[in-house]
């Protein structure tokens, strides 16, 4: 079976490959002109989609799938709407710039940086159909190929958005529909067996739990396969002595309007002075989401990740710290890194806590939910890289998903 599996991520992979000199050579107008059509072609299968949809998520419901991950892989009517418009969106945004000059050179000569398509790119995600969009646009955009890998809760929806959406836009935009490939195997070798194909697939975009996550960048690494992982999540929120009270409670509210994503709240910390005037209010917020929090003595790291745990999601962990250097070293070291805010009406403490936060998105008196492709920059993304290292970092886009090369040439100019 694994054999089989594996030879199937394999086709897909050499498939891509193959069509991937078509979408790298075709104008701009024709890259648009696709993810207007895709936005075109969700419309007009709502139904067809939905309906695919609604079959995966009634299996997923009857297997025991938690409230969050339902809420993540259920396309209603609105996203999809949300879907399409993200899309002309995209179709609108300006292309990456494929040369740029850099320097002149001795002897008549000049240095270029150019930039070019990866070539085939791989995903790695699971139960959120729309991702299935999100990312092939993105490979669209940047003229790349792609090969999709799903889990088995979002495959059926996966396959439809395939079929009547992105595969039909394509053609018509003279791309070769193979640029984007879907797996179409369920099982969790698939995603072992995409991370193997250094020759094919140099780079893989890899969502998921934590662990699963980096199991898989650990396997790829091992191949010799480049990875942007998206392995951890879950907000912090600061409430500093300075906070307005007001202000914190709202956004405790806002930061929980959905519990299965990456950038919610997740560890809220407040000051020991100002605890007690902001419980109340605090406490009522979280009440009003159906969320209840751990307080101390925690039985559970004190970052753990609750969006990831099945079982006990609607949970925010809740500490008293004593100072805000107290607050930054605990979102430091004991979180994932991906994004942690402050409330306080106090400019020097927002000032101290950004230059103290190494995380990849800091924010003062907003909620980390903004941590997104689409809130932050109007493109979707294929996932928030948190990588501690150079390159691309946070919501990575279209605008990422390239690599150097320096061309040296004469200088007519």
């Amino acid at each position: 079976m694994a054999d089989e599996v594996a030879k199937a991520v394999e086709e897909c992979a050499r498939a891509a490959k193959r069509a991937a000199p078509s979408i790298a050579a075709v104008p701009d107008a024709s890259i648009d002109a696709a993810l207007s059509a895709m936005a075109d072609h969700l419309v007009a299968n709502r139904a067809a989609v939905l309906e695919a949809n609604a079959e995966d998520v009634t299996k997923a419901r009857a297997d025991g799938m938690s409230a969050g991950l339902l809420d993540r892989l259920t396309i209603t009517d609105e996203r999809l709407t949300g879907m399409a418009d993200q899309l002309r969106l995209l179709a609108g945004a300006p292309h990456q710039e494929r040369s740029v000059p850099v320097a002149a050179l001795a002897g008549g000569l000049r240095l270029v940086e150019r930039r070019r398509p990866v070539g085939v790119i791989g995903a790695n995600y699971e139960a959120r159909p729309n991702v299935t969009v999100d990312v092939a646009s993105q490979l669209i955009k940047s003229r790349n190929a792609g090969v999709l890998r799903t889990g088995s809760a979002a495959l059926g929806s996966a396959q439809r958005l395939l079929d009547v959406v992105v595969a039909p836009a394509l053609a018509e935009a003279g791309i070769d529909a193979d640029a984007i490939q879907l797996v179409p195997r369920a099982e969790r070798e698939a995603a072992a067996a995409l991370v193997r194909l250094a020759n094919l697939v140099p780079l893989v975009i890899l969502r998921g739990s934590g662990d699963s996550t980096r199991a898989l960048a650990t396997e790829a690494a091992t191949h010799g396969v480049r990875t942007l992982a998206h392995a951890d999540g879950g907000g912090v929120l600061y409430v500093d002595a300075a906070a307005d009270v007001e202000k914190a409670r709202s956004l405790v509210a806002d930061s929980l309007d959905r519990l299965g994503v990456c950038n919610r709240l997740n560890l809220l910390l407040i000051h020991s002075s100002i605890h007690d005037l902001v419980w109340p209010g605090v406490s009522e917020a979280l009440e009003n989401r159906g969320v209840r929090a751990s307080l101390p003595p925690h039985d559970h790291p004190i970052g753990y990740e609750w969006a990831l745990d099945s079982e006990r999601e609607a949970t925010v962990t809740v500490a008293r710290v004593d100072s805000l250097a107290e607050a930054v070293a605990i979102a430091n070291e004991e979180t994932s890194g991906l994004a942690a805010g402050i409330a306080t009406e106090d400019e020097s403490a927002a000032e101290a806590f950004f230059d103290g936060y190494q995380g990849t998105g800091v924010f003062w008196n907003a909620t980390t939910r903004l941590l997104d492709g689409f809130k932050l920059l109007g493109v979707p993304e294929t996932g928030i890289n948190i990588d501690r290292v150079p390159g691309p970092r946070g919501p990575v886009t279209y605008t990422d998903l390239y690599v150097r090369q320096y061309a040296v040439l004469p200088d007519r100019s």
